[in-house]
């Protein structure tokens, strides 16, 4: 029989994507682009495969169909080279599955110390609609944990309550290390590559993005996963129920002409943190910005790109100083060019996302305008898949970028946040975060000299 290290009741799985050719000669694994050759195998070994071929088996299974032959090196070499998933079973239930989606590390030749090792902060335990999944941003495989048995000893390996069997015990966190979940101690304090990052941040590059994780476009990227499921959301946002309050439309024409050019645009471009609040923007350089940076075009477009054509996002000018224009915060209805009350001026949500920009300015002081940017997700969510936070935040990026080069132009001070009070702006606009989300702020007004 297979000597494995697993429990008998252990299934072996081809991981998936992976295909397997068998000939008289030898066999083939394919997972473009990687592919691997098997020469030198024997019948049994080819049975063996053969039976892989058909669905999970047991190391008892596979040795019976290879008739007697020595298939342990063939086994070693599939498992530690990553093109097989494990199932490891005991007492008639699943415990836990290696999931590979890389090539593996090589097995670790000594065991990291059960007082030091513990769980990598990178690590992340979540569920899917397959039950829980350990994921790490670094590691070559998932771990699915079938047993929420085995959820105690993710505290460390010596979680002593834990009622599973010692050998299987043993191996789940021999498992962990070889997976790349377990670290010594604090070691990843000691280093400023690994002490920088935090798993949110770095989970989220990894999962936002193609690599050995994510090598075909089944569930990533623009899929439009949601078509015939759910019903696409409009381009345009169901307006507040305030009046509109029209806003001056600027002369693009004449603004060809008498605009600095791109260079000088990119050149003079700074960011202000102190207004003059005794001369304030005024209502018409406020629509002017508006209209030159966020306006929806007639084609459906707006002055900054959009991945997909979505326009997801929206503005809330919050305002505190402007001459022409009552203290609010207002919604940009970018088809109409106007703005709409959406919350009074001393509403403690407003005043409490005004103050929340102190730290963005010099002495503490607060913004003549607050330009709050959100995204209706589901623009973007309806088509995207991984990739779809992530394209909203670039394209929070490409918009601030087109109001700083405005407002460059039109010599008005700007300074982007790298923050925003998101609770606050829930509570003003009394809308659902899963629904719109505010992801971006700027303050603009007229700079001091």
């Amino acid at each position: 029989m297979l000597a494995s290290p697993y429990p008998a009741q252990t299934r072996f799985a081809l991981r998936a994507g992976v295909t397997c050719l068998t000939t008289p000669a030898g066999a083939v694994l394919l997972n473009p682009p990687r592919n691997v050759k098997l020469t030198g195998l024997g019948a049994g070994a080819l049975q063996a495969l053969k039976t892989l071929n058909q669905g999970p088996a047991t190391a008892a299974e596979m040795s019976t169909a290879a008739a007697g032959d020595d298939i342990t090196g063939l086994m070693r070499k599939l498992t530690d080279g990553g093109w097989l998933a494990v199932t490891v079973r005991d007492g008639g239930r699943d415990l836990y599955s290696i999931r590979p989606f890389a090539e593996p590390a090589p097995r670790p030749e000594v065991a990291l110390p059960t007082w030091s090792a513990t769980l990598s902060k990178f690590a992340v335990l979540h569920r899917d609609a397959q039950g829980f999944v350990l994921e790490h941003p670094r590691a070559w495989c998932d771990l699915r944990i079938h047993d929420p048995r085995l959820l105690a000893l993710l505290d460390g390996p010596m979680a002593a309550d834990s009622p599973v069997p010692a050998a299987v015990k043993s191996q789940f966190m021999a498992d962990l290390q070889w997976c790349g979940f377990l670290v010594d101690g604090d070691e990843e304090e000691h280093e400023f590559a690994t002490r920088s990052w935090n798993a949110p941040d770095l989970w989220f590059h990894r999962r936002s993005t193609l690599g050995a994780r994510t090598v075909t476009w089944d569930d990533f990227g623009p899929t439009r996963w949601a078509d015939g499921r759910f019903p696409e959301l409009p381009a345009r946002r169901t307006p507040f129920a305030a009046e509109p309050i029209a806003l001056a439309r600027p002369d693009l024409a004449g603004l060809r002409d008498a605009d600095p050019t791109l260079t000088a645009a990119l050149e003079d471009r700074v960011s202000t943190r102190a207004f003059d609040d005794a001369a304030p923007i005024t209502a018409a350089q406020l629509g002017e910005l508006l209209f030159r940076s966020a306006r929806t075009r007639a084609d459906g477009s707006r002055p900054y790109p959009s991945g997909g054509g979505a326009y997801e996002l929206e503005v809330y000018p919050v305002i505190r100083n402007v001459a022409g224009l009552d203290n609010g915060m207002y919604h940009y209805d970018s088809t109409d060019h106007a703005l709409r009350l959406v919350a009074a001026a001393d509403a403690p949500a407003v005043q409490k996302l005004l103050k929340s920009t102190s730290a963005t300015l010099a002495g503490g002081a607060e913004p003549q305008v607050l330009l709050l940017v959100s995204a209706r997700a589901g623009r973007v969510m309806w088509s995207y898949e991984q990739v779809a936070y992530a394209n909203i935040l670039k394209h929070v990026g490409v918009f601030m970028q087109t109001v700083y080069l405005t407002a460059t132009a039109m010599r008005l001070g700007v300074v982007a946040q790298g923050f925003s009070d998101t609770t606050a702006f829930a509570t003003a606009t009394g809308i659902d975060e899963l629904e719109e989300c505010n992801v971006g702020s700027i303050i603009v007004g007229s700079p001091a000299h």
